[in-house]
């Protein structure tokens, strides 16, 4: 059993009072895993994320088996946890990449899906096979069918910083496809930066850009990736910018299976001793996250690579 310990408490002006924690770790961190995790884990992992007080979990993904494997199990997956066993006042979001996969979730009661695009061409064929405006086309029913059956409807916008084909991304590229995303009627954006190329001056910029554009923060989330040790401090800037809502992965777990260069999200316990320190409110136990976070590794046989989960466990590493 871990006990963790707490920062010290010392607020900041202009930062948020409480941040929306959504938990990818389910969905985007064991996508990333070569094993096939069991159904049986999984669902204990989302049971215990949100025993830690997480009150979003990324469940799993409606995609076709042969392109992502590890979670072929999601028919079996999801009523596990949307049946009386599993975890009450929980959003579990799934992933639909088209009418397809939605068909398979809507069929299952799932009523909080995600569309994933991309700004870039080169990774809309990579992840898509399809053109950036393809893709847009072809999330456009999956977006109406959705809000038709009264789903709350995320588009994820991957590339928002940086390609690893194209190189740097410009901000009035990520204003355009964002705006049409918002316009299909996704209710939330999260912006992704997938390999991890963002500073904090440039996530200030890229707000700044999308807010000028008239994209409303309070519709935005973040997505960062961990690649250059620069998350934590990018999440920081979009709070300053008024964003209130930061995907993060438990242990640190995932990365991007279409893009090489992508490393591992931002480590939820990170992310709750951050905020923690700085008096933001998440509804989080750290202590029960890190022990679930534990637990996960000795599942997929290697150590968290979460700096906080290192630092408060009481196993030897």
């Amino acid at each position: 059993m871990t006990t963790a310990g707490l920062p010290m408490t010392f607020p900041l002006d202009g930062l948020p009072a409480r941040v929306r924690i959504h938990e990818v770790g389910p969905r985007d961190g064991l996508q990333n895993e070569r094993a096939i995790v069991p159904v049986e884990v999984k669902a204990e992992f989302v049971r215990r994320l949100a025993d830690a007080g997480l009150t979003t979990v990324e469940a799993t993904s409606f995609v076709h088996p042969k392109w992502v494997p590890q979670l072929a199990d999601a028919e079996e997956l999801y009523p596990r946890l949307t049946g009386p066993d599993g975890p009450s006042g929980v959003r579990l979001p799934v992933l639909v990449p088209n009418e397809r996969g939605l068909d398979r979730a809507l069929a299952l009661g799932a009523r909080d899906v995600a569309v994933f695009g991309s700004v870039t061409e080169s990774f809309a064929k990579a992840n898509l096979n399809r053109t950036v405006e393809e893709s847009l086309t072809m999330f456009a029913p999956v977006v109406d069918r959705a809000k038709e059956a009264g789903a709350h409807v995320r588009g994820y916008l991957s590339m928002c910083f940086g390609d690893p084909w194209e190189g740097p991304v410009a901000l009035d590229r990520v204003v355009d496809v964002a705006r049409r995303l918002l316009d299909l009627g996704c209710d939330e954006l999260s912006l992704g930066d997938t390999i991890g190329v963002a500073t904090a001056g440039h996530v200030g910029a890229l707000l700044t850009a999308l807010d000028d554009g008239g994209v409303d923060n309070t519709r935005l989330a973040v997505h960062f990736h961990d690649t250059y040790g620069q998350a934590l401090a990018n999440t920081l800037a979009a709070l300053r910018h008024g964003v209130t809502t930061v995907d993060a992965s438990a242990g640190g777990l995932g990365g991007c299976p279409y893009a090489k260069s992508a490393t591992g999200n931002l480590a939820t316990e990170d992310l709750v001793w951050m905020l923690q320190g700085l008096g933001v409110e998440t509804g989080v136990d750290l202590g029960r996250l890190i022990a679930t976070s534990e637990w996960m590794a000795d599942r997929l046989g290697r150590p968290s690579p979460s700096r906080t989960v290192r630092a408060l466990s009481h196993k030897e590493q």
